[in-house]
């Protein structure tokens, strides 16, 4: 096989009559779904081989199997079944429990892949991409930005800068300049000098996770090829030679939000000294030091920004250049810029002393949540005006899911970077006497999170009795379902609150929209609220009437409580998944769907595993189509079925008509056409269907996850055989003499309609030849 493999990468023709050892035999490619399996479970059968792969994620057979090709003969009867296994790439070791950390990267990189369908708006497309990598940008700016409001601001300031503060807590005691024996380190600059390494590490450790996630995961190069004359490449990307390798994007992101962290930590340290130098008397050597360090600053950060505005993905080639100059000085240059910012913050200056909260930390936190604003907005109507130009009925929030998640990625980065600035001031002062605290913005974002909550209530009230009324009428449906059966009532109601649960998806929709509206009005005003007042909420309702007042004041202490324990929750939830395998693989579910698209808008989020499972789905059919000639169905339930199809859209054309397509519980349409329209929208689903020689496409209306293709036209009928039947039997029968459980997403092979659609597929594929589509629909029979 690994021969087979080896021929394969060298091109050469496309057909397999050409070569030797020709074989008759069908292959039949498994790949799992979302949480993983064994490849015992997928083959049913104790005695497994890893055929070829390694242990992050390899292609099984049995071990009868094995040596299949040699025997041919032996299996004319039935496919060859391969399980490919991928699980490890999302839920493998402990140490990916951290990677919840990275979620608002991951959620700021979905909304890059979630742009509507557009034709003959390159301009557009490009801005929409820029929009959404300036947006990942700020997140990066944010987080090292309330690591130096922790280290700098409250701890090495604020706390250790008050002798109140500094005495509860004895390890700030060489910090403090009140001390009975104040040491070197005691003065303000060579505080946050100090300080200073906690964001500084917190970057670095970033960029390392970067670079050892590519190395690990994202490194595989896809399969050579270049575009045919017949291949349409308009309807998807996904085709595209360079899709699925974007080393060069991810290695200039990294180098310029690398840059970024580091440039912000060096702002925050020499601000400070900065503001005290350009004070009247103050010393003025170091004034004329500190403005040629600022406009440094500034020239590199007008770099960075060039960098992640001048190129976007490089899709239609396989482009495996490398900035290296780039790469490696943009970093070091910042690198340096903070080491010398550091060793001017700590000369000496005789009086400065530390006093409220650091300067900066207000105007910081409150233009990163405008710029954020208005970089949403923009997305926005970008989205817009390409829904306009080929509206598509079925895509989510009419074409603006990408806008609505780029939100609640900047929501979900301040209530993190809020949650711990909140938790560390109450940590440092326990009195709440002592130290001013976090700035007045963060009090104010965690003062709207009740009235968030009140929304969220409210909508989950009204998806409530939508269910509800939906499993009333789901109720007449199963007695139709199953006619002449005894009626069961308690049976009858958990098939029909099944349906009604699963139907639940469909609304995801609505909910995004609800909860992101709600999130911008609500965010809004407490940016307009903390600017206008420069108070508490709490404090800048002290004149309001009784009932405004007591309100307020409840809101900003249900909100500090509520944001304090969302992040205990997250912190406690890593902890339990770093020692706890089965949550752990539950977090790696959450990868599965987040992490399945590249890191196109920012460097920091978690790797993308399709890089490498991809690659090694194509690699793997064009071995066995080109080397043998033989038949191969590509079976694919949940997750593994949109691997599947991005793995056949990167086959050449001649490739892709001697595979078949078998998904059950596909998300393809359901999640992933609704969410992702330019990627898998009608037409990009369509094309598919006439690329491969045929498709089938297995649901249940149980299934919260898989559901129809929806192919428009005729095509729909032949991809989508009827809602299978969930649970198989209502009551006892011969066959089923124990209760038949409810399957909903799991267990497709249990029904009998899998294996006559394989052997249907089997059946339209000709031996050694590429498949040719009969003139008559016999797909569309539903047995």
């Amino acid at each position: 096989m690994e021969r087979a493999q080896e021929r394969a990468s060298a091109g050469g023709t496309d057909g397999p009559a050409e070569r030797s050892g020709q074989s008759a035999a069908a292959l039949e490619l498994l790949v799992h779904g979302v949480g993983g399996t064994t490849p015992e479970k997928m083959l049913d059968d104790p005695r497994t081989v890893r055929v070829t792969g390694d242990h992050t994620a390899a292609v099984f057979r049995r071990a009868v199997d094995a040596d299949a090709e040699s025997r041919p003969g032996e299996h004319r009867g039935g496919p060859v079944p391969e399980a490919y296994v991928w699980c490890n790439l999302t839920s493998g070791n402990s140490s990916r429990a951290l990677w919840l950390l990275l979620l608002p990267f991951m959620v700021v990189n979905l909304a890059h892949w979630m742009r509507p369908t557009a034709r003959e708006r390159g301009r557009t497309v490009r801005l929409y991409g820029l929009l959404v990598r300036l947006a990942g940008l700020t997140l990066t700016v944010l987080l090292v930005a309330a690591a130096c409001e922790v280290a700098l601001d409250l701890t090495a300031w604020q706390c250790a800068g008050t002798r109140a503060c500094a005495e509860r807590h004895s390890w700030l005691g060489f910090l403090s300049p009140d001390a009975a024996h104040a040491g070197w380190w005691s003065r303000p600059g060579r505080r946050l000098a100090l300080a200073a390494a906690v964001p500084a590490a917190l970057t670095g450790l970033l960029w390392y996770l970067s670079h050892r996630t590519w190395s690990a995961y994202e490194s595989q190069q896809p399969l050579s090829r270049t575009h045919e004359p017949e291949e349409d490449t308009g309807r998807t990307a996904l085709g595209r030679p360079g899709f699925w390798y974007g080393r060069r994007l991810v290695a200039r992101l990294r180098a310029a939000h690398t840059a970024a962290g580091l440039l912000t930590v060096a702002a925050a340290v020499g601000s400070a000294a900065a503001r005290f130098d350009r004070a009247p008397g103050g010393p003025a050597v170091l004034d004329v030091l500190g403005r040629g360090l600022q406009a440094a600053l500034v020239a590199t950060g007008a770099a960075v920004l060039w960098v992640v505005c001048r190129r976007g993905r490089s899709e239609n080639r396989l482009d495996r250049h490398l900035d290296e100059h780039l790469v490696r000085r943009l970093p070091l240059t910042a690198l340096a810029l903070l080491a010398l910012t550091v060793v001017y913050a700590g000369w000496e200056r005789p009086g400065w002393r530390s006093a409220g909260r650091l300067a900066g930390g207000h105007t910081t936190f409150g233009g990163i949540a405008l710029l954020q604003g208005l970089l949403v907005i923009a997305l926005g109507v970008a989205a817009h005006l390409l829904y306009r130009t080929h509206p598509d009925p079925r895509a989510a929030m009419r074409g603006l899911g990408g806008p609505a998640v780029a939100l609640l990625a900047c929501a979900l980065g301040g209530v993190m970077s809020g949650g711990v600035a909140q938790r560390v001031s109450d940590w440092l002062d326990g009195t709440g006497t002592s130290i001013d605290g976090p700035p007045v913005l963060l009090t104010w974002q965690a003062s709207v999170i009740p009235l968030l909550l009140v929304v969220v209530l409210v909508l989950c009230g009204w998806l409530g009795r939508r269910t509800w009324l939906l499993r009333r009428g789901e109720l007449g449906r199963v007695e139709h379902d199953y006619p002449g059966e005894p009626k069961d009532t308690a049976r009858t109601r958990r098939i029909a609150t099944t349906r009604a649960m699963a139907a639940l998806t469909d609304r995801g929709p609505l909910v995004v929209a609800v909860v992101s509206i709600a999130t911008l009005v609500l965010g809004a005003g407490a940016l307009l609220g903390a600017q206008l007042t420069e108070k508490a909420p709490g404090q800048a309702a002290g004149h309001a009437p009784t009932f405004v007042r007591g309100a307020a004041a409840t809101s900003q202490a249900l909100g500090s409580w509520l944001i304090g324990f969302g992040f205990i929750l997250f912190v406690t939830w890593g902890r339990r998944a770093y020692k706890d395998a089965s949550a752990r693989r539950t977090i790696g579910i959450l990868w599965d769907v987040g992490t399945f698209w590249p890191r196109a808008a920012h460097p920091f989020a978690p790797p993308c595993y399709a890089e490498r499972a991809v690659p090694d789905l194509t690699w793997r059919m064009a071995a066995w189509t080109r080397a043998t000639g033989g038949r191969l169905v590509l079976s694919g339930h949940s997750q593994g079925s949109v691997l599947a199809a991005a793995a056949a859209w990167q086959l050449g054309p001649a490739d892709r008509k001697r595979i078949a397509l078998l998904t059950y519980g596909s998300p393809l349409e359901r999640l992933y056409g609704r969410w992702f329209p330019a990627h898998f929208g009608p037409a990009a689903l369509t094309g598919l269907h006439h690329e491969v020689d045929c498709w089938r496409n297995l649901y249940r209306p149980t299934d919260p996850i898989g559901g129809p293709v929806r192919l428009p036209g005729d095509c729909g009928p032949e991809v989508d055989r009827p809602p299978l039947k969930d649970p198989l039997a209502y009551g006892r029968t011969a066959l089923h003499p124990l209760p038949a459980p409810i399957l909903g997403h799991s267990d497709y092979q249990a029904d009998p309609a899998f294996a006559e659609e394989r052997e249907r597929l089997l059946a339209r594929l000709r031996p050694g030849l590429p498949g040719q589509r009969p003139q008559e629909d016999s797909g569309r029979s539903s047995a």
